[in-house]
């Protein structure tokens, strides 16, 4: 039976993966049970292991401008010293990464290939991340970039906008950055199958389908739970000034899903109905 190391378990994703790899051979570890830049903690708990799923990451986007070096530990060390650690142990490696380590001035949905152009901290960490798995991993890891994420577990867009509908009579939300809104359910289900399929090693674009703006989002959001889409006002990134900048554009391709033979993820607003229905789209 295959054996499955999660790492950054206690995370939305990480508590995902748990719940579709049910009744498989799993170790779950948060960040409480390992610090994924100690090398020897981290031979200790790969060990043993023929898969690896690195779902732990500093995403404190804002946070990194000024704490680079902390974002640079979990986001580029981190995955470092598990691609390391995996290698040695003859284990797979899954690392998880993000539509960051593009810059956002792309007009057309971003190829696997395409080269990184990062524009912040939190960008330049993660693609250093990705480097140092796929170079001491070339055969045997798997770089899934995913994207506006939300979920059952921990804070994410989708509960603070129900949540905002609590205490705000209308919420301004921007129309200039577009992505695709991916269901952590949605995510956890394409690694395994990834795994499963025995895909071909490489990178891979772990969102949903589709495209739209975050106010699209929290129009579809507010639809599903049953609350008025037209308490939605559009502005636009000007109106939210922060330390870290956004890209303005983060959709992603899909050909190395359709190349390995595995569907690629569904709609983004199917997968929102989807989770709405199961119970996610909750404050």
């Amino acid at each position: 039976m295959t054996r499955y190391l999660i790492t950054g378990a206690a995370g939305m994703l990480g508590q995902d993966l748990q719940q579709t790899l049910v009744g498989r051979d799993v170790t779950a570890l948060s960040r409480a049970d390992l610090d994924i830049t100690d090398q020897d903690a981290v031979a200790a708990a790969v060990a043993g292991h023929d898969v690896v799923v690195n779902a732990a990451a500093y995403t404190k986007v804002d946070d990194a401008e000024s704490h680079e070096d902390d974002a640079y530990a979990v986001n580029a060390r981190g995955p470092e010293v598990l691609a390391t650690a995996a290698v040695a142990a003859g284990a797979k490696l899954v690392h998880v990464s993000t539509d960051y380590v593009f810059d956002g001035n792309g007009t057309s949905p971003y190829a696997e290939d395409e080269p990184t152009d990062p524009i912040g901290a939190y960008g330049r960490t993660k693609a250093a991340g990705e480097e140092a798995v796929r170079r001491i991993a070339p055969d045997s890891s798997y770089v899934v970039r995913a994207a506006w994420l939300y979920g059952a577990g921990g804070p994410n867009f989708a509960k603070t906008m129900i949540r905002l509908a609590g205490s705000h009579d209308t919420v301004s939300v921007v129309t200039d950055q577009v992505g695709q809104p991916t269901w952590t359910g949605d995510l956890a289900r394409q690694i395994v199958a990834m795994l499963d399929a025995d895909a071909p090693a490489g990178i891979y674009h772990g969102t949903n389908a589709g495209q739209g703006s975050w106010l699209d989002f929290t129009k579809a959001i507010y639809t599903e739970v049953g609350l008025d889409p037209e308490r939605v006002l559009p502005t636009d990134s000007s109106a939210f000034v922060r330390p870290a900048p956004r890209p303005a554009y983060s959709v992603l391709g899909h050909d190395a899903w359709t190349r390995a033979g595995i569907a690629p993820m569904r709609d983004w607003r199917e997968a929102l109905h989807a989770a709405a229905q199961a119970g996610v789209l909750t404050a």
